[in-house]
């Protein structure tokens, strides 16, 4: 029975699969944390949904789709961030209609210029198709992404919560907040072919929110992230192996079983813990 459940480790694919998996939960964890700090779950949501019309003119145009995304999700970052600053429009106001207008034109030009490519990969993604260099490309991305975030993390943290003092102690607010659209727009293109444009959100959500249930103390929620995100990405691919199901949608299904853990059983947050210190207290008041 050992041997079975560990017969994936063995087939070469599910090797990529695992190692692909693993490093991109990891970029993505660590930027989700930021993201739930900042109150910027949508906009993982709406980078995602962006890149398609840039996919369909960099495959239209010969050149890599991973240029064309990258652009398309710059651009989305981009004119979120001038929309929402010149405008009396909430940010998730804006988002909602940038990355539906872009989604829209990406399907209008998938149709019109009547793209060959399997759009169920692009919106999906297909883990067990990636090789070597996907791996080796997400491992750069992963490290240049932890990198520059734990460099940076202090002075995320302060614009995450309170964008103005970041501003007045002389933080440079326009460059952070770009930059780490930016490296948004970088995780999400690199999980394209992993996870696909639709899922790829439950990767930069999930994690933070289960750490932010857990801790309160920001360099332990970056690890929890990470770490949570790591293992559901592992016992995701193995799981799909077992059961023969689709890969992506299976690290999805478990990230959620362990925020729903979370949710009931965290600590100092959970539903569970709240009760017991609710009849401890009426308890201690009788």
């Amino acid at each position: 029975m050992f041997n079975a459940i560990i017969e994936p480790l063995t087939i070469d694919f599910m090797q990529q699969a695992l190692a692909m998996s693993v490093l991109l939960s990891i970029s993505a964890a660590v930027l989700s944390c930021f993201l739930v700090l900042r109150g910027w779950a949508l906009m993982g949501d709406a980078i995602s949904h962006a890149v398609l019309p840039g996919i369909v003119l960099a495959y239209a145009a010969g050149i890599p789709i991973v240029i064309g995304a990258f652009i398309a999700g710059l651009i989305c970052s981009l004119a979120t961030g001038y929309l929402t600053e010149n405008s009396r429009l909430k940010e998730d106001t804006v988002m909602g209609v940038v990355f539906s207008g872009m989604f829209g034109l990406g399907m209008v030009l998938f149709s019109a210029l009547k793209i060959d490519f399997d759009l169920h990969t692009i919106l999906f993604g297909n883990v067990l198709g990636v090789d070597w260099t996907d791996v080796w490309q997400s491992a750069l991305i992963a490290a240049l992404t932890v990198g520059l975030i734990l460099a940076k993390r202090r002075d995320l943290l302060v614009l995450a919560f309170d964008p103005q003092h970041a501003k007045t102690i002389g933080l440079p607010v326009a460059w952070l907040h770009y930059g780490l659209l930016v490296l948004l727009s970088v995780v999400i293109v690199s999980g394209l072919k992993a996870v696909g444009i639709t899922l790829i959100i439950a990767l930069l959500i999930a994690p933070g929110a289960i750490a932010y249930l857990m801790t309160d103390r920001f360099d332990r929620m970056l690890i929890i992230a990470c770490v949570v995100s790591s293992v559901a990405s592992f016992t995701g691919v193995m799981v799909s192996f077992h059961l023969d199901s689709a890969t992506a949608p299976t690290i999805v299904l478990v990230l959620i079983a362990f925020f729903l853990l979370a949710f009931l059983f965290a600590p100092r947050y959970g539903i569970v813990a709240g009760r017991l210190r609710r009849g401890s207290i009426s308890e201690a008041t009788e």
